[in-house]
């Protein structure tokens, strides 16, 4: 079973939560930090080489993801203090101090065989610093199930130009480069595609880390053996005609963290602190799904209520100044050119 990972050290095994939150918490910029400073390279995760052949080019990688989870506290509910981790001696119970752990892989009962930074790194020296392509694929060919998390690939020193060069063939061949990268105590597959301007490193799964289908009870193929009519399916494929669009990403938002910050902030503002409450009844559950008698009908009455879309909130803007009193210019000449217009008639 693969571990959590730390997202301040990126420590694959186990970190210390305590390091781990004051690392989060010296990459949050503070209130009143110059610009020099909040407008700095965000540190690298890992530094090495992307090779394709004896072509090598110093880079660094970046995180390209930023998660936005709410920041929420454990509490002991007696009396609302915040509850700390500590590293407990499962032996003695006593609290064991960071810089007295080590990491050790249990090769019998009892037994480990200890690892430190250095072995990690001596174990494949030339894996643990180096991105090697090993094949060139399509981009179409990757199945998503296998794409697991995106990393920016930033050169370093002098490779600016080959970095170029590779991002360019990338982009006019439509092909990803397949290699291998070690992160910490694991090697990954990953996929080097072009991404506008950068380098994109896609982490990608092995194919053993993937479940079948096969234990699961999913329907057949065959659809005249599941009932399903011509004219159903002609239905449906209307339907999802009748919504195609274009992947347009910042359409699309977290709602259920909106609304749980719009239930946090009202009990605050309602003066309801360091209070449990009580739930008066059950939460609600999804209604149960009915028998679907008649499919075609349900499909017909879809695609007659269409499907209502949303613009993009950035592209919503308010009339400027300039704009409102050229509309309103406009409309008063409209109006009197109207009212000129029925005078003359009469």
């Amino acid at each position: 079973m693969r571990q959590a990972k730390c997202l301040a050290c990126a420590n694959s095994t186990r970190c210390d939560p305590a390091r781990s939150s004051r690392a989060s918490a010296r990459a949050r910029p503070r209130v009143g930090m110059s610009d020099a400073r909040t407008a700095a390279m965000p540190r690298a995760i890992w530094t090495g080489s992307l090779g394709f052949g004896l072509v090598q080019i110093p880079v660094a990688l970046h995180a390209a993801e930023e998660t936005d989870e709410l920041s929420l506290t454990l509490l002991d509910k007696r009396d609302f203090s915040p509850v700390g981790y500590e590293r407990i001696n499962k032996k003695t119970g006593k609290e064991v101090k960071w810089e007295d752990t080590v990491k050790g892989y249990e090769s019998g009962p009892g037994k480990y065989v200890v690892l430190t930074e250095h072995d990690f790194a001596e174990a494949n020296p030339k894996a643990t610093h180096q991105i090697d392509i090993l094949d060139f694929v399509e981009m179409s060919e990757i199945d998503p199930h296998y794409i697991d998390k995106p990393y920016l690939v930033v050169p370093t020193k002098y490779g600016k130009k080959p970095y170029a060069l590779l991002r360019e063939v990338l982009k006019r061949s439509g092909k990803a480069g397949i290699a291998k990268l070690v992160l910490r105590t694991r090697q990954h597959l990953c996929a080097v595609i072009a991404h506008g301007k950068a380098l994109s490193l896609l982490v990608l799964r092995f194919a053993d880390e993937l479940r079948g289908t096969s234990d699961l009870e999913l329907p057949e193929e065959n659809l005249k053996k599941l009932g399903i009519t011509s004219k159903e399916l002609a239905m449906a494929e209307k339907l999802v005609s009748g919504m195609v669009d274009k992947w347009q990403p910042e359409r699309y938002r977290d709602d259920y963290r909106k609304d749980l910050l719009s239930l946090i902030h009202a009990r605050a503002k309602a003066g309801e602190v360091n209070s449990v409450t009580k739930e008066t009844a059950k939460p609600a559950r999804p209604p149960k799904s009915a028998k679907i008698v008649d499919l075609v009908a349900l499909l017909a009455k879809s695609v007659e209520s269409g499907h209502p879309r949303k613009s993009p909130t950035h592209n919503k803007r308010a009339p400027t100044n300039s704009t409102a009193t050229s509309t309103k210019r406009a409309s008063k000449r409209r109006t009197a050119h109207g009212v000129s217009h029925h005078r003359k008639s009469a």
